[in-house]
């Protein structure tokens, strides 16, 4: 039974009936966008709050030093805790860094919108997510103690990941697959925007008065208007973003590959017809390409649940349960070549280079311009050398600089005179080129990857399971690297560099490649038996032979009519390209091994 979408005014009015083909693109992508800036600026505004005056004596942790001019804690485990509470269990609260985002509430928040997206709709979940956004964003700026902001963090926590679930599906399902890497890579650069602009608004902010106005931390990160009614419109965009995306999302177009799969195959068409234009045949092609895979996961799975997709129960060839593995662990790989520890370390770094407190801010806000710009190198090459390429690149200059920063540190604690700054500025050089390294390669791909390559049955569970991920190696990285730092201190950094060179084997042994394939492809792409990917691309190549006409997309160009003539298409054996009477049914099993399998069978009834 068909689902309903938003009311038929927003459907009436959208943008697909006013753009197409690439205007309706850059649509798309601008509110999507907007979706992953929020995520962005979350990420970033803690940090500098906590070093506010006015919120340190207000939430009961820490007092202002008058003689170093700082706010000192009092009571790590408080400021901490509401930071971070939600990651992981409480009392490893207070080893917690105090500018990661609520971890635990927002992997519930995307399985949650997981399950929302996969039921309801991609925009609905979005429209959904964004309202939870709204009222997070109130309840931290209003708040009046901790216990308060506690709870408003957890909230916001939730939001955060249901917006974090669906929000790469629907940009992967509206995108070709041509170009797809650029389309998810763009959004990830208004991420990083969402990071500077939360950090520069903060450092701006600081200077308002004497320091202990509630401006500085009310206003910079969540812009309570009702508190502060006379700002300026440009000063109220950041409290805008969620407000805004509710309002835009509704006119946008729902997946066409989620109408598909509930029913709603006249509105996907059209809305196929709108982003890939009517002119080439192409929206054709991957529409009967959607149509064919919908009926042949329904074939062989026969459960969606997340239990089910963890332990692969009843999906067939599928092998949904590899997929998650393989997701989870790209997102925990993530974190683990080093970002977390250059977060944490970098200022160290930047004290042993010479670099005074009150110069910290801007050589920390200036690496994030530069994070920022990096990422724009991931949109022009994401789509040219592919998904392995980008992560083996960036894994190799990554784990170079852990290494060269490692030794420059350790030389620059023995250091002295002009010599110690030298190095010390070689050593803050290989920070920056660490970051800009991760923002052009590690940065997208991870999030990417796992909205590209599960079935559109569970499209929107399987990217939630990379948010799982992405919670688990964040929260153990927060948990342990403080203890690690303290213990092994620079030389810390020479096991981020061993992880990439690790991480390179890895991607090369298990992870196939998503570049220029079809969404649709992936079912071929995973039906293996084998975990290891040379076997998975060699059966690929077999199933793709043998079932020729189930994506068609696949081929640019390829249409089941034909552009000139306006008939349907003969195949070589003179049939109908698209008639399903007249095609061998369509499987994930390769001919060879369903031969193997029937002979196995009749020796046993022998």
């Amino acid at each position: 039974m068909a689902i309903a979408g938003p009311p038929s005014f927003f459907q009436q009015h959208g943008v697909a009936n006013k753009l197409q083909k690439r205007s309706l693109l850059v649509a798309v992508n601008l509110v999507a966008g907007l979706s992953i800036f929020f995520f962005g600026y979350d990420q970033g505004v803690m940090a500098g709050v906590n070093t506010t005056r006015d919120y340190a004596r207000l939430m009961g942790f820490g007092h202002f030093d008058v003689a170093d001019q700082l706010v000192k804690v009092d009571k790590p485990l408080l400021q901490g805790g509401i930071v971070s509470l939600p990651k992981l269990e409480y009392r490893h609260i207070v080893r917690l860094t105090a500018s990661r985002l609520p971890c635990t509430s927002t992997l519930v928040g995307a399985l949650w919108g997981g399950w929302l997206g996969d039921r309801f709709g991609r925009i609905s979940t979005i429209g959904f997510g964004a309202l939870w956004a709204i009222v997070g964003a109130a309840l931290q700026c209003s708040a009046m103690n901790a216990e308060w902001m506690f709870c408003a963090r957890v909230f916001n926590g939730v939001g955060t990941g249901i917006l974090n679930a669906i929000t790469p599906v629907w940009a992967t399902e509206t995108a070709s697959h041509t170009s797809r890497g650029a389309f998810v890579s763009i959004e990830f650069t208004l991420n990083i925007f969402g990071v500077v602009v939360a950090y520069w608004l903060e450092y701006g902010t600081s200077f308002y008065g004497d320091g202990t106005s509630a401006f500085i931390w009310r206003y910079a990160p969540f812009s309570d208007h009702q508190r502060i009614p006379l700002l300026t419109d440009v000063l109220q965009i950041p409290d805008s973003v969620p407000n805004s995306l509710f309002c835009v999302v509704w006119f946008m177009p729902e997946s066409p590959r989620w109408l598909t799969k509930v029913g709603r195959e006249d509105e996907a068409r059209f809305i196929l017809g709108r982003l890939r234009g009517e002119d080439e045949g192409l929206a054709d092609a991957e529409f009967q390409d959607i149509k064919n895979v919908v009926k042949l996961e329904r074939e062989n799975s026969q459960r969606s649940s997340y239990f089910a997709m963890l332990f692969g129960l009843k999906q067939g060839k599928l092998h949904t349960a590899r997929r998650v593995q393989l997701v989870v662990w790209l997102q925990i790989l993530q974190e683990w070549i080093g970002i977390a520890g250059i977060t944490i370390y970098g200022p160290e770094i930047f004290t042993l280079a010479g670099i005074g407190s009150s110069d910290r801010q801007w050589v920390a806000g200036l690496n994030n311009i530069t994070y920022m710009f990096a990422t724009l190198l991931c949109v022009f090459t994401l789509d040219r050398i592919g998904r392995r390429w980008t992560l083996y690149w960036g894994a190799a200059g990554q784990g170079i600089c852990c290494f060269c920063a490692g030794g420059l540190a350790y030389a620059t604690k023995n250091a002295t005179g002009s010599y110690r700054e030298h190095v010390g500025g070689a050593a803050v050089f290989f920070v920056y080129l660490y970051t800009a390294i991760f923002g052009a390669t590690w940065l997208t791909v991870p999030w990417l990857y796992p909205a590209e390559i599960f079935p559109l049955e569970i499209r929107a569970k399987g990217n939630a399971w990379g948010v799982v991920g992405w919670s688990i190696g964040n929260g153990w990285c927060v948990l342990l690297l403080p203890t690690i730092f303290a213990r092994l201190s620079e030389s810390t950094l020479y096991i981020f560099g061993g992880v990439n060179v690790l991480s390179i084997i890895v991607v090369w042994a298990l992870y196939p490649e998503t570049n220029q394939r079809t969404l649709e492809e992936m079912n071929l792409v995973f039906a293996a038996d084998s975990i290891w990917n040379w076997d998975a691309e060699k059966n690929y190549r077999v199933l793709l032979e043998e079932n020729p006409n189930l994506v068609r997309a696949a081929r640019r160009g390829s249409s089941v009519v034909d552009p000139e003539t306006g008939l349907a298409k003969i195949d070589r054996h003179g049939s109908v390209e698209g008639d399903e009477k007249s095609e061998r049914r369509s499987s994930l099993v390769a001919r060879g091994e369903e031969r193997r399998a029937s002979l196995v069978a009749g020796e046993k009834k022998v």
